[in-house]
């Protein structure tokens, strides 16, 4: 439900106009496959080439739900971030610096972020409007989501509805 969450979230980011801050988040390392090295190794993406992130998360993704690979790997994450369009060196260069204080730290800022929303499992978006903070959790809380924005829902696919987009 993750996954569903993040692929709808980032085909209507352009469309509702809004900055989508994706977070890597600990939960998942203690529920699914102690992927700590990878949620350090986006958080480090984050870090440096932030507008990398939504595709190095995909590829991620892709290893470790489509085709069942361990993603704590080292060659899974430089494969991933390559397949994103990352250069061989930049990849490299983030995969050396998971093992920081710096990123070490800022995953755990993330994580205690997350808690302070008392999200209790995943997917969590916390939409922030007009000077209220809002916390939805569940990938089937889109709709809702657009209320909140105002914005209208089209579907998980936007793009199916309107050819044009």
């Amino acid at each position: 439900y993750s996954w569903l969450g993040f692929e709808v979230l980032c085909r209507y980011k352009n469309i509702w106009n809004i900055n989508l801050q994706l977070r890597p988040d600990f939960f998942f390392v203690i529920l699914e496959k102690g992927s700590l090295s990878a949620m350090r190794f986006l958080t480090a993406v984050n870090m440096k080439h932030p507008e990398m992130l939504e595709e190095v998360s995909r590829e991620l993704w892709m290893c470790v739900w489509s085709r069942d690979e361990d993603i704590t790997e080292p060659q899974s994450m430089l494969a991933a971030a390559e397949k994103a369009g990352m250069s061989t060196e930049q990849a490299q260069g983030l995969l050396e610096k998971i093992v920081t204080p710096k990123v070490k730290n800022k995953l755990k800022e993330n994580t205690e972020a997350s808690g302070k929303y008392r999200a209790f499992g995943l997917p969590v978006t916390v939409a922030h409007l007009d000077g209220q903070t809002h916390m939805l959790f569940g990938s089937d809380r889109m709709e809702l989501l657009t209320h909140l924005l105002g914005e209208k829902w089209m579907g998980p696919v936007p793009a199916a509805i309107n050819p044009k987009l």
